[in-house]
């Protein structure tokens, strides 16, 4: 009836699930006009509301704020001997030994990276994924204009998107997977509607396409890369565990480079920078780009195993030599990430880091 009554007391005041009222948006608002502080509400949600839903944009007075599950930095389980900061400021060699191996990467991996979950064992932490995913299927999505959701149907999306994580596939391949599970299919609009809706629970976050100034005519491709937020989702809607990763390295490289791109994601937003994706016509591909917001950037290349370094090297040096360096930056510096063992530097200046060992 009267939401600003929850905003007096003790500052900061942080209102969970805010959207479940979006007249907290106003409130705020206002309080913030009319006391002239800073930091004063934390608003969070796990939904986007719909725009119709915010009366004023809160532009000068409320800052959007994205959140993750955590690294493996914030989780203790990387070293942080190499930095990516220090990488933008000009290091020009790293240095580092990760204590992970296969099993625990895909033991981390599989895991995921929400809270509850750092420091269980194995079947801990599936119980809490199995919950978080179970969940959200039964309570958190909702379609355009009220229509009903089939849980049956969003289930064999989250399954397709989950086989094509770290790929670059257009909604007419996640149909035709679909047709060939569940009887009759999904339509094109269908599929959007859902698909758009776990996007506005944060659930699916794909990556999308870099497009810097080239010194040839090679068209660059603009489609995203499939993406969840955190791999342990989609390890969970493909039924893989640790071992099932090991023994199928196709798949456990597919998950590990969606592990990185969230790692980087969660880095780069520290430094106020974004990450993308760059794919060209000549095909040429590189896994992930971070830019920053003054015009730096860095490319990776995601190899699960030191046998990949030399093809990654040789990608990131030719996006190096294609980017037109008298219209825009030479890159800050180029990396492989992998899974496992020590971080160095190339004699051709690419640095070769175990996730283990990156932090922001």
């Amino acid at each position: 009836m009267k939401p600003s009554n929850l905003l007096e007391g003790e500052k900061p005041r942080l209102i969970d699930e805010w959207q479940v009222e979006p007249k907290f948006w106003d409130a705020v608002r206002f309080s913030v006009d009319r006391n002239q502080g800073r930091g004063m509400y934390i608003l969070t949600g796990s939904v986007t509301p719909p725009e119709y839903e915010k009366r004023h944009t809160g532009t000068g007075r409320i800052v959007t704020v994205k959140t993750s599950t955590l690294s493996l930095f914030e989780s203790g389980d990387s070293t942080g001997e190499v930095s990516i900061g220090s990488l933008f400021e000009g290091v020009s060699e790293v240095s580092g030994i990760s204590g992970l191996d296969y099993t625990t990467m895909a033991e981390l991996l599989v895991r995921g990276g929400w809270p509850s979950s750092i420091g269980s064992d194995t079947e801990t932490a599936s119980d809490i994924i199995m919950g978080y995913c179970e969940g959200m299927l039964d309570s958190e999505i909702n379609l355009p204009e009220g229509r009903r959701r089939n849980k049956q149907r969003m289930r064999m999306i989250l399954r397709s998107l989950a086989r094509n994580t770290s790929m670059s596939i257009p909604n007419t391949m996640i149909m035709e997977d679909i047709g060939r599970s569940e009887q009759g299919g999904v339509s094109v609009n269908t599929l959007a509607d859902y698909i758009s809706a776990l996007k506005d629970i944060h659930v699916v976050d794909d990556l999308a396409a870099w497009s810097p100034r080239l010194r040839s005519k090679a068209a660059i491709r603009t489609s995203d890369v499939r993406h969840f937020v955190d791999p342990a989702i989609a390890a969970y809607f493909l039924g893989a565990g640790p071992r099932d990763l090991e023994m199928d390295p196709r798949t456990y490289g597919l998950l590990f480079e969606s592990l990185v791109v969230r790692d980087l994601r969660i880095y780069a937003q520290d430094l106020r920078g974004d990450v993308y994706h760059y794919r060209d016509g000549d095909g040429l591909e590189v896994d992930a780009v971070i830019h920053l917001k003054d015009g730096r950037w860095g490319a990776v290349e995601v190899k699960l195993g030191s046998y990949g370094v030399d093809a990654g090297a040789t990608n990131l040096l030719r996006l190096a030599r294609k980017v037109d360096s008298e219209k825009m930056n030479p890159p800050s510096f180029l990396m492989v990430v992998t899974a496992v063992g020590y971080a160095y530097t190339r004699e051709d200046g690419v640095h070769v880091v175990p996730l283990g060992c990156l932090r922001n």
